[in-house]
């Protein structure tokens, strides 16, 4: 197979802008291969739909391939099942899918080997765009592009478009501006220059009432019984609070109620779980930049699970896990006994959030 890996160490990340060139040679490889697939990681987010969605209109626009979007899991936060209806973008479970008809797989917001996405062990993948740090070499795949210091990978993609003078419709151009915006939190959380170049000029073809009506979904009445749960069960140690939602309908949850709760006064990291579906997910947020989470996350659940993130986010999951009460309880016990050994803590009871 050809090569041509433009790989992004984290010492290039500050100023980095791909060739103009590069992105076409890549685009003329994909020229003609046959079927394309396109796989965000499971559960996805805004992020990763986003980047899909705009990878598969830069091959369509080019060179007249269409590519099928998949994912794993479910599309479970409202925001995000909105997005999808709002702004008509096709998403097939890779559960459906027949993987060998496709020539060419690619990968957005997630990587091989990351432990988040499904898409088996043994598959071959040919173009990887993340903003994760990798996971391992990646030598025998033709494009990567990993940009560590990347806020999203839609601004990867957004700057794809750009330096191919592809033009973005107001649809596109919603879908990238929502996931910058959430995925930084509107640039407060982990952003970088080309983050903020790709917002500003995004939001101005951007439909307002769109992004309204996906922030603003409507949510249904398990999702204030998680809010209940989570702060009931919520415990302070100092500046860290823990909850575990236990069984839950949406993967997404857990991520949220993390966010959510960071927003006590005087906690700066939360660690949160819940079970769904066999599998425990994992989030951690911390309000401090230099905190290295996808690093303590990957400690915590080292040898049972895979996990990854940046500085002050990351997500983790430990599969088949029973879902009796028992199972969670001693899973629950032994990550809090590892995240105590991480950050030096000792193995007290810790106070009730409420």
């Amino acid at each position: 197979m050809d090569k041509m890996t433009s790989a992004v160490n984290e010492a290039d990340c500050a100023n980095i802008r791909v060739e103009d060139s590069s992105v076409a040679n890549m685009i003329e490889w994909l020229r003609g291969r046959g079927k394309i697939l396109i796989v965000c990681h499971d559960n996805p987010d805004p992020d990763s739909i986003a980047a899909a969605v705009a990878l598969r209109h830069l091959i369509l626009i080019k060179t007249g391939q269409d590519a099928v979007l998949s994912y794993g899991g479910v599309i479970g936060r409202s925001e995000n099942r909105k997005m999808v209806e709002l702004l008509e973008i096709s998403l097939v479970p890779i559960c459906e899918l027949n993987l060998s008809q496709f020539a060419v797989i690619c990968m957005v917001d997630t990587q091989p080997g990351a432990g988040n996405n499904s898409l088996p062990a043994e598959q071959q993948v040919h173009l990887v765009i993340d903003h994760h740090p990798p996971k391992k070499e990646f030598s025998d795949i033709f494009w990567v592009d990993v940009r560590e210091n990347y806020g999203a990978s839609a601004t990867i993609l957004y700057e794809y478009l750009n330096s191919q003078k592809v033009s973005i419709n107001t649809k596109l151009a919603t879908s990238l501006f929502y996931a910058i915006k959430s995925e930084t939190q509107d640039l407060g959380r982990e952003w970088s220059k080309a983050d903020r170049e790709a917002y500003l000029k995004l939001l101005p073809i951007s439909n307002n009432q769109i992004l309204y009506d996906i922030i603003h979904p409507p949510v249904p009445r398990d999702y204030f019984s998680a809010f209940h749960t989570a702060i009931e069960n919520s415990r302070v140690f100092g500046e860290m609070l823990i909850f575990n939602l236990h069984k839950i309908e949406n993967p997404d949850l857990v991520a949220e109620l993390a966010d959510f709760l960071l927003r006590e006064q005087g906690i700066k990291y939360v660690f949160g779980m819940g079970w769904f579906n066999g599998t425990q997910i994992l989030s951690m947020r911390s309000l401090k930049p230099d905190a290295k989470l996808g690093l303590v996350l990957q400690q915590v659940i080292a040898g049972i699970g895979t996990a990854g993130g940046h500085g002050m986010i990351a997500g983790g999951q430990v599969r088949d896990v029973r879902e009796d009460e028992h199972s969670q309880l001693e899973l629950e016990e032994i990550l809090i006994g590892r995240l105590f050994k991480v950050f030096n803590l000792e193995p007290v009871a810790g106070e009730r959030l409420i």
